[in-house]
């Protein structure tokens, strides 16, 4: 909890209230943060971007975008490798189409994983090293 949330709370007449508990926590849209800084300063990755997937309404239509199991960072590694990382905070599971597509790319060759902070990156990162032949 940061400070905000532990000032007493006033209404529009500077009467003190009780704080309302925030029911919107936001765990992974914090992890998705620090685990995009991570991947961006590590050496091994050229580049990476955030995908967004879902569906929005537009006039009377539903768009959506993206596609099942996409991962919530796509990149490519300095050796040319595909770079997938799915990002989930504390308590998050993986849906089974995500782990299916994760596994796709690491039996392509590529460098899936999860990450919950920036030391997931690195750490799989330095584990996934490929061997100079």
């Amino acid at each position: 909890m940061n400070e905000v949330n532990r000032l007493p709370a006033f209404d529009l007449f500077g009467m003190a209230t009780s704080p309302t508990k925030r029911t919107n926590d936001r765990p992974e849209a914090e992890a998705l943060v620090e685990v995009l800084k991570a991947l961006r300063a590590h050496p091994a990755v050229v580049w990476c971007e955030r995908m967004n997937s879902g569906a929005t309404r537009i006039g009377t239509r539903w768009v959506k975008f993206g596609f099942i199991g996409c991962p919530d960072v796509l990149g490519q590694l300095r050796d040319g490798r595909l770079l997938a990382v799915e990002v989930k905070g504390p308590m998050g599971k993986l849906r089974p189409e995500q782990a299916v597509f994760l596994e796709r790319i690491r039996g392509a060759g590529g460098v899936a994983f999860i990450a919950r902070d920036c030391r997931d990156v690195f750490l799989k990162l330095e584990t996934t090293k490929k061997v100079q032949t």
